[in-house]
């Protein structure tokens, strides 16, 4: 029974800590995740370049295929 009241208190305070949460508005959303997006655009580029560049590298130096 004691485990029982456990999960319950979990529980509560879990409900009691979403209810302080400060949710972002429409505006907010909508920049925040613009950012998301563009960082990870930006970086699979980075990404993309930097294998391309090390496949180049390793076909010059006769590793590659």
């Amino acid at each position: 029974m004691r485990k029982m009241t456990g999960i319950i208190s979990f529980f509560r305070d879990g409900w009691g800590e979403l209810k302080r949460v400060r949710w972002p508005n429409r505006k907010e959303l909508l920049s925040y995740t613009t950012v998301v997006v563009v960082t990870c655009v930006i970086l699979s580029v980075v990404i993309f370049l930097f294998d391309l560049g090390v496949s180049e590298l390793l076909k010059l130096i006769g590793l590659g295929r």
